[in-house]
């Protein structure tokens, strides 16, 4: 029952044009309206209608939506890769002594032989009898290993596709192969694959040629086969201080090198990679 219908006539008519006056500010009867400028803008009714429709977007539907998008980048960017990298790569799982690091072996047989020996000496392990000749055998193991690591220059990565590896046997030259045996194997003593090599063409020290803190470090070689059949191996190299003219000035070097029967070209990679690609003259039908 409203407030006002509990009056007489002229306390009603008295509230009424109370009323009407406090209608400006929003409060009438005792109940608090918000004045047309003070209440927020509606909604359109579309706008409701498809809020209450529409479910929340949950978590798992967003990273869904990431993920197809994030896989048709990656489908986008494996479409502008070149021709070869479609080509099945074969792994170099070939075992050889030549791929076991000497040093990793001496320092741990040596290692094991100390410590054994030293605990059966303190009878801490069984074998006391034989502690004298493992610490004997086993100190100068140590040393050995430990010479071998220090001076230890660890294979590089080769990348070899599989029509590369079939014409590998038949085209490949002679110095192809001892250059990619030599590369993918432990070597001792020496500072950077190739050393010999690479300070003939740069002449480190030289007048025309490039100071040694400057040369090239091989990172890695690719086997593959060039647009006309041939056989080529791709050294690529990390160079920080060098341009790629100063490999094309010396790519006749390259060429002469690791002749006879090839041809040297160069191309500049990512970054401070450049790449000396090392084609063989010969092909299947000379070589049949």
């Amino acid at each position: 029952m409203p407030v006002n219908a509990a009056l007489p006539a002229s306390a009603r008519a008295g509230a009424s044009a109370a009323c009407a006056s406090d209608r400006r500010i929003g409060v009438c009867g005792g109940r608090r309206a918000l004045s047309p400028l003070l209440r927020p803008p509606r909604q359109s009714s579309a706008r409701a209608v498809s809020a209450r429709s529409w479910p929340p977007v949950s978590v798992g539907d967003r990273r869904l939506a990431l993920a197809r998008k994030l896989a048709f980048v990656v489908r986008a960017a494996d479409s502008t890769q070149p021709a070869s990298a479609g080509k099945a790569i074969i792994p170099d799982d070939e075992f050889s002594l030549a791929k076991v690091s000497f040093g990793v072996i001496g320092l741990g047989v040596g290692v094991s032989l100390l410590s054994y020996g030293f605990c059966a000496y303190f009878n801490i392990l069984p074998g006391s009898e034989w502690s004298a000749l493992m610490l004997t055998y086993g100190f100068p193991l140590a040393i050995i290993g430990m010479a071998l690591k220090y001076a230890e220059l660890k294979p590089v990565p080769c990348l070899t596709y599989s029509d590369a590896q079939m014409l590998r046997e038949n085209c490949a030259t002679p110095i192809l192969k001892q250059v990619r045996s030599d590369v993918i194997r432990y070597r001792y003593g020496d500072e950077q694959h190739l050393d010999e090599a690479l300070k003939r063409i740069f002449q480190y020290g030289q007048g025309g040629g490039i100071p040694r803190r400057s040369a090239p470090i091989l990172q890695m070689i690719r086997e593959e086969v060039t647009e006309e059949g041939k056989y080529c191996l791709v050294l690529v190299f990390e160079a920080k201080a060098l341009q790629l003219s100063d490999f094309e000035q010396r790519q006749a070097k390259f060429a002469s090198f690791f002749g006879p029967g090839i041809s040297a070209e160069v191309a500049k990679g990512e970054q401070d990679l450049y790449e000396v690609r090392l084609i063989s003259n010969t092909t299947l039908n000379t070589s049949s």
